[in-house]
């Protein structure tokens, strides 16, 4: 007869009530755990929650910026099918209301209300301190964490957990392109960040840097307004020079190669144009400037590590741990599995391998990508390694993996928005997926 199994209930701190730190709280109380969630803002929903305001420095990269958490822009839907994004157990299905958003892609509204109502199901409200900023976390003695916390009126103060997990996003620490003779270009520089809607383009002529979704979207977004847009992107030959779909006024050059004194941009093929506004849609950084780990996890060239599986820097594991650092992924799935494997690991139900064997893990994995000419600033973008990633951290927990449906309803919209980006949020063909998905649904309620 087996021996039975005693679970360990530890007093974890969770970083953040996004969608990350909602079903990590979930999943560590459903493990027996003791848990709280520090929570900057007043809601739950992360970059979900839209607002009006942006920071004080348009680049953000001023130290003293007045920081804004949301990187949204009003226009934002979604880039993936929502039932692709659901949480396995709690699928992102059109729900009755006047208010709410049927589309496929829906608005960023509706996935904040999705949000709300899994933290209202799941009752994860109760456990989240609103108003709370985490200024500190560090080691103390035999392996614990010092969480430091100010509360918006003035309380907070230390307190002791036996872990921590970090899930405080990486859409809010920009980085910015490096492009020659900069300092002496008259125009205006933002970065997407602070991007909300295109009526100050009016008119103008902007250069815009990127090729991401975001990108896309704001390209299209100014071009109704604007006067010239034209999107420098790496990922091009240099000879790149053509009109885009959609807009008479949108060109797609390769990327900058000098900036002038007399407001001039001059593309690697050979074309300038005089411009207004140089808007970066160039991405974001990892950015944790409340954890102290002595050394132990570093942020060098956007690769957070060294982390056993994205997740457990190996020295510090099981007692710290990150939820949400890849990208070009399907996100909410990922977060429920990184989030039953840590659980399942703080109560003893599952074992991690020794500190070297995850060392040795992490150092192949590097060499691997080396070996490949992958750059380290793309540690954590998975596309479709997702999946097995997905698939093994559920055999890790015992749990079923990722759906078929949901692999394909991925690789659909992730082809129909590189060929059809105008449309592909509005003519949908694989509707067999869908009802994939439903016949899914239904079977697991």
């Amino acid at each position: 007869m087996p021996s039975a199994f005693f679970p360990i209930s530890r007093h974890v701190a969770v970083i953040g009530a996004g969608a990350a730190g909602i079903v990590a709280a979930r999943e560590l109380r459903r493990e027996g755990h003791s848990v709280v969630v520090f929570e900057r803002g007043n809601q739950v929903g992360g970059i979900w929650v839209y607002t009006p305001k942006v920071e004080s420095d348009p680049m953000s990269l001023d130290p003293a910026r007045n920081v804004v958490h949301s990187s949204l822009y009003s226009s934002l839907r979604t880039n993936l099918p929502r039932e692709c994004m659901g949480y396995q157990d709690y699928p992102f299905v059109p729900r009755p209301g006047d208010s709410r958003d049927p589309r496929m892609y829906p608005c960023h509204r509706e996935v904040l209300v999705y949000l709300q109502e899994f933290a209202k199901e799941f009752e994860i409200e109760e456990m989240i301190r609103f108003e709370t900023e985490v200024e500190l976390v560090g080691l103390v003695e035999e392996g614990k964490w010092r969480v430091r916390s100010k509360e918006k009126g003035g309380g907070g103060g230390d307190e002791i957990y036996d872990a921590v997990v970090v899930c405080n996003g990486h859409y809010t620490e920009p980085r910015v392109a490096d492009i020659p003779g900069i300092k002496s270009w008259p125009g205006k520089q933002m970065h997407s960040h602070n991007y909300r809607v295109p009526d100050p383009f009016q008119d103008q002529v902007v250069v815009l840097i990127g090729s991401s979704a975001s990108a896309v979207d704001i390209s299209r977004d100014i071009a109704g307004v604007a006067k010239e847009v034209h999107v420098a992107s790496r990922s091009v030959a240099d000879e790149t020079y053509e009109k885009l779909t959609g807009h008479a006024n949108l060109w797609l050059h390769s990327m900058i190669e000098t900036t002038c004194e007399d407001g001039s941009v001059v593309f690697r093929n050979g074309r300038a144009v005089f411009a207004d506004v140089i808007l970066h849609c160039t991405g974001y950084k990892y950015h944790f400037p409340f954890l102290e780990t002595s050394g132990y996890v570093t942020v060098d060239d956007n690769r957070v590590g060294p982390l056993y599986k994205h997740i457990f820097p190996p020295a510090l594991a099981p007692w710290l741990s990150f939820v949400g650092l890849p990208w070009k992924v399907a996100p909410f799935p990922m977060f429920e599995f990184q989030s039953k494997w840590i659980a399942g690991i703080l109560s003893d139900r599952i074992k991690l391998p020794s500190q070297e064997e995850m060392m040795e893990d992490v150092k192949a994995f590097y060499l691997a990508l080396e070996a490949d000419g992958i750059p380290k600033r793309y540690t954590h973008c998975m596309a479709d390694a997702q999946f097995e990633y997905n698939n093994w951290l559920a055999a890790q927990c015992g749990c079923r993996g990722i759906e078929e449906w949901r692999k394909e309803m991925y690789r659909a919209s992730s082809r129909n928005k590189r060929l059809l980006p105008e449309i592909y949020r509005d003519d949908w063909e694989d509707h067999h997926l869908v009802s994939q998905a439903y016949d899914d649904f239904h079977k697991c309620t």
